[in-house]
């Protein structure tokens, strides 16, 4: 139940190289290494930035406000 020996670690590299080959495999690796770098690149630039101060939210209120009362007074107000 222990971790991998050395020779398990050779032969899981020999399967990979075998399946993909030594140009896929390095590819591989340099388009992960991109990715990193581009991820560190965008948190740094995240980071520099000056921090927007948050905008409060106001509801928005309709120039007309009509409640259930006062459209039954209205109504009860006229001939």
């Amino acid at each position: 139940m222990g971790g991998f020996s050395l020779w398990h670690w050779i032969i899981v590299l020999l399967v990979v190289l075998v399946l993909f080959g030594r140009g896929r495999v390095s590819e591989i690796m340099g388009d992960f290494g991109k990715g990193i770098k581009s991820f560190k690149q965008g948190m740094a630039d995240e980071t520099d930035k000056p921090a927007a101060p948050p905008q409060a939210r106001i509801p928005a209120q309709s120039a007309d406000p009509v409640t259930p009362a006062a459209t039954e007074a209205s109504k009860s107000e006229q001939p």
